[in-house]
């Protein structure tokens, strides 16, 4: 389980603002039995994600494994790392010639290099399921289902705003990475997250209070792991999410895919709203498209798809129950 990434170089790649980039290298590596055995399931990392999505050091161990709901004893687990992720040793500093539709055609490309002409089911965690909306509104085909989770189609005006500010951050402050980290924990759980976790408590040690220590904590983890250059891609492609961007409304967008969708919003989340899932839900439903809406139900916010396993399996199973049937 800890396979080192392979390596496919794409060639020619045009991006949306006109950028062209004469190779491009697109790491990956499968899990579970070898390509083209089983049923195929590609999985998109979020923002600070990787590859790694089991194993030592992986990210959705508890969701994906040998026996678990979804099981690498009868699925062949995909994972693509975003270019300039930093995962695989290599960064792109123009940041601003990507969008999250860019990745989604690079991530194509890389199915049609690997012979895949179609997957059983596409399933990403917010900028991921958002990379994975935009893979399906390219390719309408692709997948058979579509598992979207603490994501939505487009990014929101109030997402934007703090995607804003991460850059901000990110290009002006002395210690970037750490400072746009903390901002986005703020994002990425709730009041009543910090209040059950710390309750106003001090660090006798520190002098500080335990929330504090604990979001400077974060803001160095990362750096130590995260690259800026890394950063202020992914922080470009969760701003760029928006499958209609050039290509007129929803209705027609999706009038063309043909996978399952089954929406999992979160309660509380703060970032990707559960009211925005839901007026997706309900605009699919009038168009009569097959789709499903679930929801976790946790105070933890946008975080909750990377902590609440036990819903998140009760969410998935009856969704992979029926791919094994």
């Amino acid at each position: 389980m800890e396979n080192k990434p392979n390596i496919l170089t794409l060639t020619n790649f045009t991006t949306e603002s006109g950028a062209f980039y004469a190779t491009l290298n697109l790491s990956y590596q499968v899990f579970g039995p070898t390509l083209h055995t089983a049923p195929i399931v590609v999985v998109n990392h979020a923002l600070t994600g990787n590859s790694q999505v089991i194993g030592a050091t992986g990210w959705w161990n508890d969701l994906i494994g040998p026996a678990k709901t979804i099981d690498t004893q009868k699925y062949t687990i995909l994972a693509f790392n975003v270019p300039g992720n930093g995962f695989d040793g290599s960064v792109i500093d123009s940041y601003l010639d990507f969008t999250a539709r860019d990745v989604a055609q690079l991530f194509n490309l890389g199915l049609e290099q690997l012979e895949i002409k179609s997957v059983y089911a596409i399933i990403g965690g917010s900028v991921g399921g958002g990379i994975a909306w935009e893979m399906v509104a390219l390719s309408p085909q692709l997948a058979q289902h579509l598992i979207p989770i603490a994501t939505d189609w487009k990014a929101t005006d109030w997402l934007m705003a703090n995607c804003y500010l991460q850059e901000q951050i990110l290009n002006h402050s002395s210690r970037p990475i750490e400072d746009a980290r903390i901002h986005a924990m703020l994002c990425y759980r709730t009041p009543e997250s910090f209040e059950v976790k710390f309750n106003r408590t001090v660090n006798d040690k520190l002098g500080v209070f335990n929330i504090e220590s604990w979001l400077a904590h974060h803001g160095e983890k990362l750096q130590q792991r995260f690259q800026l250059a890394s950063y202020k891609l992914m922080n470009q492609l969760l701003k760029t999410i928006d499958i209609t961007r050039g290509r007129g409304s929803f209705e027609s967008v999706v009038a063309h895919i043909t996978a399952n969708i089954h929406i999992i919003g979160i309660n509380t989340d703060l970032f990707f709203t559960p009211t925005e899932n839901r007026k997706t839900y309900l605009e699919l439903q009038q168009l009569q498209h097959q789709v499903s809406y679930q929801e976790i139900e946790s105070i933890h916010g946008h975080d909750a798809f990377l902590i609440e396993f036990q819903q998140l399996n009760r969410l998935l199973a009856t969704v992979f129950e029926s791919l094994k049937k």
